[in-house]
């Protein structure tokens, strides 16, 4: 067998081992609710089950999801660079759908009993969202469904959402006007698609 042809084959091999589960990858249309859960419908599953144990509507976990990760399960921070080339760590531990950060995580996991939990599940992320923003609502009083409100919390942590941290970053004020109008966006789509019955 020839150099080329054994390399060819190698080649297919090693495709059709690791591109077929779709790990990672986000769907093909962010921009529509309907189109998300009926590609992903594991995703209807999460989204339903964190709802009604934790109350936050569906359409603000999808918005959160989609500012965090853009629905990439393994998503992570960008690399830090010293010098412009020495690389120096990840900017932050945030990982996975959710972009919780290891500490965070570890205080869901110890809260929930969910031990085996991983942010790179949509079940898991899901969970995870669900529970953070219930506790915001418990503490901070914010509805669970006022995206912005809740992205900000979510973004600031409580006790910075307490202290009006967000106050001092005009970006991150865009963005969470950026959720806020993608949830009532997802909002309005899966009531004209029944994205619950999907």
């Amino acid at each position: 067998m020839s150099r080329t042809l054994r390399a060819f084959m190698m080649l297919l091999l090693l495709a059709s081992c690791g591109g077929g589960s779709g790990y990672g990858r986000a769907p093909r249309n962010l921009d529509n609710a309907c189109a998300i859960l009926g590609e992903r419908p594991e995703y209807a599953r999460a989204f339903r089950a964190a709802e009604r144990r934790w109350g936050v509507p569906m359409h603000v976990q999808m918005a959160t999801i989609y500012q965090e990760s853009k629905f990439i399960s393994d998503a992570r921070t960008p690399f830090r660079y010293t010098l412009g080339v020495i690389p120096m760590g990840r900017q932050s531990s945030a990982y996975g759908y959710s972009q919780a950060l290891d500490a965070t995580w570890d205080e869901y996991k110890r809260a929930n009993r969910r031990f085996a939990a991983r942010r790179s599940d949509i079940h898991d992320s899901a969970d995870f969202i669900g529970w953070y923003m219930a506790k915001s609502n418990e503490r901070l009083g914010i509805s669970l469904g006022d995206a912005r409100g809740q992205y900000l919390a979510y973004h600031e942590g409580r006790t910075g959402f307490a202290r009006g941290s967000y106050n001092g970053k005009p970006w991150l004020l865009r963005v969470a006007g950026d959720v806020d109008a993608r949830s009532t966006a997802y909002r309005g789509q899966l009531a004209r698609c029944g994205g619950r019955r999907i």
